[in-house]
């Protein structure tokens, strides 16, 4: 959980905009038209052939809740995804952002990637709506070496 000085459609819009996903993702794009059943992909920004993550949306109620489920795009045939669920709340003239990410293999590598990734990606997000740019950390793609 987090909270943001912001709106709660700043925050809705930036989860779901490509051009603000490649900011706190380190130059990665959500893509899909965000529709209940539709899919979505997570991947790298300059090279849209190349998907890390897929999955289908599950709710959708801007500006509200967002649930997706969440699968590696290299997951062996018939492995169960796992469910990221965003929860947007006006508080106190802000917004409490909680991102719970349920239904992993315990000690799996996407548990242990996810458990790293989410405390970077959220505080990143959390600059980007506050101060107009991502933490430094993120402006390059996750995984490559620094530069």
């Amino acid at each position: 959980m987090t909270y943001i000085s912001t709106t709660p459609e700043k925050v809705w819009n930036a989860l779901q905009d490509p051009e603000l996903t490649k900011l706190f993702w380190g130059r990665a794009r959500n893509v899909s038209d965000w529709q209940v059943g539709s899919t979505w992909t997570h991947g790298n920004y300059d090279d849209p052939s190349t998907i890390d993550v897929k999955g289908v949306i599950v709710e959708s109620e801007p500006p509200k809740r967002l649930v997706v489920t969440w699968q590696s795009a290299k997951a062996p045939e018939g492995e169960a995804p796992s469910r990221v669920t965003y929860l947007i709340e006006s508080v106190f003239g802000a917004v409490r952002l909680t991102v719970t990410h349920d239904e992993l293999v315990a000690d799996s590598p996407m548990h242990k990637g996810v458990s790293s990734g989410w405390p970077a990606v959220l505080s990143s997000l959390k600059t980007l709506l506050e101060t107009g740019a991502p933490m430094p950390m993120t402006t390059r793609r996750w995984g490559a070496p620094p530069s």
